[in-house]
């Protein structure tokens, strides 16, 4: 009778194992990343709602690229508090003042982020808010001027994975 054959586990076979479980679960978040199914329902983009909003901002204006800085990370790791800074480089006078900064989430279903009002009398034109979002998209930031100027930026970032459902 032979005896029952007992295996033994060596640290070559556990770091072969661990390197196989990696790799099997690597596979199916990479094919994922390449066949995204599209978010549908209370969290899917709102075109048509980004579109208004931009061409109600912009009106007749033609939008300039320089004289507004945005800042924000490219890769969000919190997409629940996603820090954005918007501020008018441009000198700030009595005749010449941003009225109004808001931003954009274009693939947010709510793509107005941040509206903010401006005097004269606030000095400086800038503003620095936190903002959600449901998935890797391109913030848009713009700036209306006292002269009827329209300034814009924007900027892409990549929220990472979410434990928050969303």
């Amino acid at each position: 009778m032979t005896p029952a054959y007992t295996p033994t586990l060596t640290r070559r076979h556990m770091v072969a194992g661990v390197a196989a479980a990696t790799a099997a679960l690597a596979l199916p978040s990479s094919a994922l990343a390449q066949a995204k199914t599209p978010i549908v329902g209370p969290l899917a983009p709102n075109p048509a709602e980004f579109k208004k909003t931009m061409e109600r901002f912009i009106g007749s204006a033609t939008p300039l690229t320089e004289g507004l800085h945005l800042d924000l990370p490219v890769l969000a790791d919190n997409p629940s508090a996603v820090p954005v800074k918007v501020k008018v480089t441009l000198p700030i006078t009595e005749q010449e003042w941003c009225e109004e900064i808001i931003v954009l989430a274009d693939l947010n279903p709510t793509p107005l982020a941040c509206r903010v009002l401006l005097t004269v009398d606030t000095g400086a034109a800038e503003a620095a808010v936190r903002v959600r979002l449901t998935q890797s998209q391109t913030i848009h930031a713009l700036a209306r001027m006292k002269s009827g100027k329209v300034l814009v930026a924007k900027q892409a970032v990549t929220v990472a994975a979410s434990g928050c459902g969303m």
